[in-house]
């Protein structure tokens, strides 16, 4: 082949490539607002719903492999965890628009208030244990 020919030959692939790009480019453009508005309607579910169920089935697997010596620790932890919980949840209920995203704000403030405190009381009924008796 000569050196004419190839380059007539990659100029005929380079139009045909332009060709191609430009029928996707259309694809995509028709096929865009059908995915919008499918994507829109579901993706804040799933994503806290998928959120969610990871927390739980992180929380679960970290919960019960805890050694009694770092029992204490982890409450600490898992007080600090629920303050930042608590002031996520204010919040839900305070810009909340709907009467169930402020109902489920004020229960996800509640649960955390009572699991702040009784970590509390459990750590310092933990800690008690480890002082002598005077």
């Amino acid at each position: 082949m000569h050196a004419e020919e190839l380059a007539i030959r990659a100029q005929a692939m380079a139009e045909r490539a332009m060709a191609l790009a430009l029928e996707a480019r259309a694809a995509a453009g028709e096929a865009m607002p059908i995915i919008e508005e499918h994507a829109a309607a579901a993706e804040p579910f799933l994503l806290l719903f998928t959120i969610f169920v990871l927390a739980c089935f992180v929380g679960y697997h970290v919960v019960w492999s805890v050694t009694p010596a770092l029992h204490s620790p982890l409450m600490g932890v898992t007080n600090a965890i629920s303050s930042v919980i608590v002031v996520g949840a204010m919040l839900a209920t305070g810009l909340g628009e709907s009467w169930i995203a402020q109902a489920f704000g004020f229960l996800a403030v509640t649960l955390a208030a009572v699991n702040i405190f009784g970590g509390f009381l459990v750590t310092r009924r933990m800690l008690a244990m480890f002082q002598r008796k005077g």
